[in-house]
């Protein structure tokens, strides 16, 4: 690490700490040659993942809009934003735990689906509606049964 001041390249650590939720190390160090302390932080390299778009178009993977999205499906429904934040980095972490640099967006849209069903049943059939694009209200009906019989197949168990 090269200093600030003197550009020396031999520093010692003084003292270490965890930042930004066990992310990134907050590391204070003294140059040897001047004396002079500064700050460095460490983070870990991320290879960026790309979502494909059903279009075929590639963007850069954003856990802001699972939340987002999330937020729209959960409206006026008693579920805190912690447990959307929770949903948005457990899907986030299945995502770069895949190994793979580009995931579809349909796969993606499927976790977020498996995981608002866990949480809420409304605002899974709410997402479900836009992600499937029901096109009239035998579809609907379609995956509402559905989720019915799986609910009583449950309860039978």
């Amino acid at each position: 690490m090269r200093c600030l001041y003197c550009n020396c390249t031999e520093s010692r650590v003084i003292d270490s700490r965890s930042a930004d939720d066990d992310r990134t190390i907050r590391r204070r160090r003294e140059c040897i040659g001047c004396g002079r302390r500064f700050t460095t932080y460490e983070t870990i390299e991320v290879a960026p993942i790309l979502v494909v778009k059903s279009d075929g178009t590639r963007q850069a993977f954003d856990k802001g809009k699972i939340v987002s999205g999330v937020i729209k499906a959960c409206e006026k429904r008693p579920i805190p934003i912690e447990k959307v934040d929770e949903l948005a980095e457990n899907i986030s972490k299945r995502v770069y735990n895949s190994m793979e640099q580009e995931i579809s967006s349909k796969k993606i849209g499927e976790m977020v689906m498996e995981e608002l069903k866990k949480l809420d049943e409304v605002a899974y059939v709410r997402y479900a509606s836009v992600y499937r694009s029901f096109k009239d209200i035998a579809s609907f009906m379609a995956e509402l049964q559905s989720m019915l019989e799986k609910k009583e197949s449950e309860n039978k168990e």
